[in-house]
């Protein structure tokens, strides 16, 4: 099991049964799809902006904070690790141009 594996079952469970009062993540995923969503725009950016600076070790840690929010996201809409991983899988193989002219407009 990969630490992303065992991160996204975390984050399951404790949108499952975690007291948002003793647990970050359970209290980011009571606040609604939406504070999801924006609190990973937020950690999209600030890694951006570490991507530019050009420091690996602070874009590493803001790539782990990309990571994490992004798993909340989806996982307050539903959306498992399993399900990208999936996603990801049917992708394999196929040029990224020929996958993104394939795409419904």
């Amino acid at each position: 099991m990969t630490a992303l594996t065992r991160l996204a079952a975390t984050i399951a469970e404790r949108r499952d049964a975690a007291d948002p009062d003793g647990s970050y993540t359970a209290a980011l995923l009571a606040k609604g799809p939406e504070k999801t969503a924006e609190k990973f725009g937020e950690e999209a950016v600030e890694a951006v902006i570490e991507a530019v600076r050009g420091d690996p070790a602070r874009l590493t840690s803001e790539a782990a904070d990309v990571l994490y929010h992004l798993l909340v996201m989806c996982a307050a809409r539903g959306v498992a690790l399993d399900d990208i991983e999936a996603e990801l899988a049917r992708r394999e193989g196929t040029s990224g141009h020929a996958e993104k002219a394939a795409r419904p407009r």
